[in-house]
């Protein structure tokens, strides 16, 4: 009985693309409202660029672990990117307009994690 269970529970669960792609679709979403925020609504902005930011960050994390089995070009891109986006994010805290970066980053990303959603990615995001 408990294995029937289990199977139905994997066989429910979610792949780990769709996952990220899911992840990758809130912090946009987020970063795109935060855009749109006035100018003083300071703390909203920085809390979606920081939920962005520790998005990256986690990705560079994983991606420096010799466990990973992504190739070495792929996890040393991804690092870089993470460096980025942080670098970025502080900028984008006093210029809202550089927010676009990062959204496009993301939907890139988007676009490489669920290749058959095409311009899905745009509608997950919008």
């Amino acid at each position: 009985m408990s294995f029937q269970a289990y199977q139905k529970t994997a066989a429910r669960a979610e792949d780990p693309r769709a996952t990220e792609y899911r992840l990758f679709a809130q912090v946009t979403r987020s970063l795109m409202n935060a855009k749109t925020l006035p100018m003083e609504a300071v703390r909203d902005r920085a809390e979606a660029i920081d939920w962005n930011r520790r998005v990256w960050s986690n990705l560079a994390l994983d991606c420096a672990s010799q466990d990973n089995q992504l190739p070495e070009a792929l996890r040393a891109a991804i690092i870089s990117l993470s460096i980025f986006v942080s670098k970025h994010g502080s900028h984008a805290m006093r210029n809202p307009e550089a927010i676009d970066d990062l959204v496009d980053i993301n939907r890139t990303v988007m676009q490489g994690l669920m290749p058959q959603a095409g311009a899905g990615a745009d509608q997950a995001v919008g």
